[in-house]
C-alpha cells in the first residue's frame, strides 16, 4: 500500500503487463493487498460526517431530556426554522427560487463528492475534486445556457454577445466537456487507473443524479410557482407526518434499509400527506402569483406571473359517486381540476417518495456512514433533506409533459422574435393562408371590401 501513495512508480519501464495489472488492482477497494492483509469491501466512516454541530444554546437548553426526546426537540425546530425560510423565499418570487435551487444543487453535490474524496483520501487521486467540479460548472452552464435560450429569447436578441452564445451553446459546452475530458485522461497515473475510473463514473453518476434533477424543478417552476411548491411541500410534510406517525404510533419495522420507518409512519403519513396537498391546492389555486407560468417582460426586464387562469385553475362543477352522495349527501362539488392532479402528486410523494430515501440509505450504509454531511443539526446533510425531492421533481416533470402541458404561447413567440426577418415574415403568411382556410379570418379579398 506505501507504493500507492507516490505518483511515480519505480521510475522504469521494465514492468511487463502482467505484472502492471497486479499494481492496477492494488487500486480497487476490497481487494487483498499485496502484503496479504485483508482489506474490508466498504471504507471506513468519514469522521466529518459524524461530529454533533448542534447550536450550544440548544445542547444546554435541552440537556436534560433523554436521547429520542432531545433529537425529537432540535429536529422539531429546526424544521420550523427551514419552513418559515421557505416561506420568505416564496415571497421573494421565481428568480430567488432559481439561486436556491441552484445553491442546494452545490451543496449537494458537494457532500456526495467529499463522501468519494474522503473515503479515497489515501490514494491521492491526482485532480479528481478539481474536475468534478470542473464538470459541475460544464454541466450547469449547459443547461442553465438551454433555460437562458427558452425563457429569455428577447433579451438573447438584443445583446450581440448573448446571441453569439446562444447560437452556438452547444458547441461551446460541449468543447468545454471535452476539455474536462482530456484533463482527466492525462492526469491518469499508473497504480491508480481502475480507482481513477471508479471516480470518474462516481462524479458522473452524481451529475446525473442532482443537476439534471435539479434543472428539471426549474422547468417545472417555469411552468407556474405552484408546480415547483406544492410537489416539494408534500415531500417535506410526508417526510413530517410520517415522522411523527412513527414516533407516537410506529410499532411495525417497514424496511430493513430504515430500521426507524414503520408501517403505521408510512400509512399515517399517506393519508395526511394526501389530505394536506389537496387543501395546499386549494390554497394556492386561487392566486396568481402562483398559478401563471413564469414570463419574462422584454420591456420592464422583469419576471411576470400575470395571465388569465389556465384551465385547470378554473372551477368546474363535479358529479359525485352515488356511494359518496348518499354518505354526504352532497350531489355535485367545485373543485379546480388541479386539486385532483394534487391528489395524485401526493400519492407519489407518499409511496414512491420514500424510495428515494431507501435508495439513500442503502448509499449511506454502503459506506458506513450515518448522514451525508452534518450541515443541518438533527437533519444530516442538505442531500438527507433532498433525497426524495428529486424523484419528485422528475415525476412532476414528466407528469406535466404528459397530463397538463400544452403549447406556450409566450414561449413561442419568444422563439419567433429570435428567427431572422424573412423567417418571421414566411411564418406569418403560413399562419395567415392557414386560417383564413380554416375560416377564422376572412379572405383578402373581402377584408377589401
Amino acid at each position: 500500500m506505501t507504493e500507492l501513495r507516490h505518483r511515480g512508480g519505480s521510475g522504469t519501464d521494465s514492468i511487463n503487463d502482467k505484472e502492471a495489472e497486479s499494481e492496477d488492482r492494488l487500486g480497487l477497494p476490497g481487494e487483498p493487498e499485496a502484503e496479504g492483509e485483508g482489506k474490508p469491501d466498504t471504507p471506513d466512516v468519514p469522521a466529518a460526517t459524524d461530529t454533533d454541530n448542534t447550536p450550544q444554546c440548544l445542547n444546554k437548553a435541552l440537556q436534560g431530556l433523554p436521547p429520542r426526546w432531545k433529537n425529537y426537540w432540535i429536529r422539531g425546530l429546526l424544521s420550523l426554522a427551514m419552513i418559515s425560510g421557505w416561506f420568505l423565499i416564496i415571497y421573494l418570487g421565481p428568480i430567488t427560487l432559481i439561486f436556491v435551487v441552484m445553491g442546494i444543487q452545490i451543496q449537494c453535490f458537494q457532500e456526495i463528492i467529499t463522501i468519494g474524496y474522503r473515503v479515497y483520501h489515501s490514494y491521492e487521486l491526482p485532480w479528481f475534486r478539481t474536475l468534478s467540479w470542473y464538470f459541475l460548472i460544464c454541466v450547469n452552464y449547459f443547461f442553465y445556457g438551454e433555460t437562458v435560450a427558452d425563457y429569455f429569447g428577447a433579451l438573447v436578441q438584443r445583446e450581440e454577445p448573448l446571441q453569439f452564445l446562444a447560437r452556438y451553446h452547444r458547441f461551446i459546452s460541449f468543447a468545454l466537456y471535452l476539455a474536462g475530458f482530456c484533463m482527466f485522461v492525462l492526469s491518469l497515473v499508473k497504480k491508480q487507473y481502475r480507482l481513477q475510473f471508479y471516480m470518474f463514473a462516481w462524479t458522473h453518476v452524481t451529475l446525473l443524479i442532482v443537476v439534471t434533477q435539479s434543472h428539471l424543478v426549474i422547468q417545472n417552476l417555469f411552468e407556474g410557482m405552484i408546480w415547483f411548491i406544492v410537489p416539494i411541500s408534500i415531500v417535506i410534510s410526508n417526510d413530517i407526518f410520517a415522522y411523527l406517525f412513527g414516533f407516537f404510533f410506529g410499532r411495525t419495522p417497514l424496511i430493513k434499509l430504515s430500521p426507524k420507518k414503520t408501517w403505521e409512519g408510512f400509512i399515517g403519513g399517506f393519508l395526511a400527506t394526501v389530505v394536506f396537498g389537496f387543501l395546499l391546492a386549494t390554497l394556492l389555486g386561487q392566486f396568481q402569483y402562483f398559478t401563471c407560468p413564469a414570463g419574462f417582460n422584454s420591456e420592464t426586464n422583469r419576471f411576470t406571473v400575470e395571465c388569465d387562469p389556465p384551465d385547470i385553475f378554473v372551477l368546474q362543477e363535479y358529479t359525485l359517486p352515488a356511494v359518496v352522495h348518499k354518505a354526504l349527501g352532497w350531489k355535485t362539488v367545485n373543485l379546480f381540476p388541479f386539486q385532483i392532479h394534487s391528489i395524485f402528486l401526493s400519492s407519489f410523494a407518499s409511496l414512491i417518495g420514500p424510495f428515494g430515501g431507501f435508495f439513500a440509505s442503502g448509499f449511506k450504509r454502503a459506506f458506513k456512514i450515518k448522514d451525508f454531511a452534518n450541515t443541518i443539526p438533527g437533519h444530516g446533510g442538505i442531500m438527507d433533506r433532498f433525497d426524495c425531492q428529486y424523484l419528485m421533481a422528475t415525476f412532476t416533470h414528466v407528469y406535466i409533459a404528459s397530463f397538463i402541458r400544452g403549447p406556450n404561447p409566450s414561449k413561442v413567440l419568444q422563439q419567433l422574435l429570435v428567427l431572422q426577418p424573412e423567417q418571421q415574415l414566411s411564418i406569418f403568411n403560413t399562419l395567415y393562408s392557414h386560417l383564413i382556410e380554416r375560416g377564422m379570418l376572412p379572405p383578402a379579398g373581402a377584408q377589401a371590401h
